[in-house]
């Protein structure tokens, strides 16, 4: 398990709208959410389910926002993923929760939500990913069909 991660706003949603947040948990006992990803996700509502989880969940912390370095600034993305990767550059040890992989070519650690799910199998926090995975799309994650069979495969399923 890491230690620490720091998550933008979409893996975050889509754990807590699949009813999936205990496999945030078992990737890192304490997340990170920068300020920005938190207004994204409080703008949502306050009777939002991932509005409601950041408020009242002692191990997701709402942190400021650290300046961004050029690196991150040049991709153009939007202030919470901008965050989330300026945040992990800062911390060279932490994993960055985030489904646009640009911060990978910056060389800063990344997992998207596929990443999570496949983790948990692998850790054995779970049996299988289908069901998971199918519980995700549900939720709204995007997937081309074609890469979450192939994942699948690398999991033995």
């Amino acid at each position: 398990m890491d230690e620490t991660a720091v998550i933008n706003a979409s893996p975050l949603i889509l754990f807590c709208r699949a009813e999936k947040l205990v496999l945030l948990r078992e990737f890192a006992a304490h997340i990170l959410v920068p300020m920005p990803v938190a207004k994204e996700i409080s703008a949502r509502g306050r009777s939002d389910v991932t509005a409601k989880t950041i408020e009242s969940t002692p191990w997701i912390e709402m942190i400021p926002s650290p300046p961004i370095p050029e690196a991150v600034a040049s991709w153009g993305l939007g202030p919470g993923e901008s965050s989330v990767l300026a945040v992990a550059a800062a911390n060279p040890e932490m994993t960055a929760i985030i489904d646009d992989l640009s911060g990978a070519r910056l060389g800063i650690p990344v997992r998207g939500t596929l990443g999570i799910v496949l983790t948990a199998k692998r850790r054995g926090v779970i049996l299988q990913a289908r069901p998971v995975l199918e519980d995700l799309l549900a939720s709204g994650l995007y997937l081309r069909r074609r890469v979450l069979d192939e994942a699948l495969k690398r999991v033995g399923e």
